[in-house]
């Protein structure tokens, strides 16, 4: 009975130590390195689909999965607060959080009308933030 509660008690150690375990190490980013919207605009009014252009400066734009210093792919949050992304984890794919994983450097994004805030992330191979973040502003547009 003894061992089975030693057994117990380190199961739930290890459980308490897997998160801390499976948290991926950052890469550091260049100084200076920076992402930015090229175009929509901040405060810009647009009609759906519109092109989303993005800048780097600092750095290169690599496919994911490349293994090149300084090297990264553009991540595009869509009503999304940079707060409620874990930056330590892998960015998971959705509607919300955009990958351009192929190298893309703009695309055609087609949203309901409205307001929508929009908010760059530039990401490692493994779609891991830098350490610091390479972020943009976030940019609020309207979809007529």
């Amino acid at each position: 009975m003894n061992n089975w509660m030693t057994g117990l008690a380190l199961a739930g150690s290890m459980l308490v130590a897997a998160p801390a375990l499976a948290q991926m190490e950052r890469t550091s980013a260049p100084e200076g390195s920076e992402v930015y919207f090229i175009s929509p605009e901040d405060g810009a009014t647009v009609e759906s689909p519109f092109t989303v252009r993005m800048g780097l400066k600092g750095m290169g734009v690599a496919p994911a999965g490349t293994q090149a210093e300084g090297t990264g792919h553009h991540h595009l949050l869509v009503d999304t607060p940079l707060d409620e992304v874990d930056l330590d984890q892998p960015l998971p794919a959705n509607d919300a959080m955009r990958h351009f994983g192929g190298g893309q450097t703009e695309t055609s994004l087609e949203l309901e009308s409205g307001e929508h805030s929009l908010q760059l992330l530039f990401m490692d191979a493994n779609h891991v933030s830098f350490d610091p973040p390479v972020t943009s502003d976030a940019i609020t547009i309207t979809v007529e």
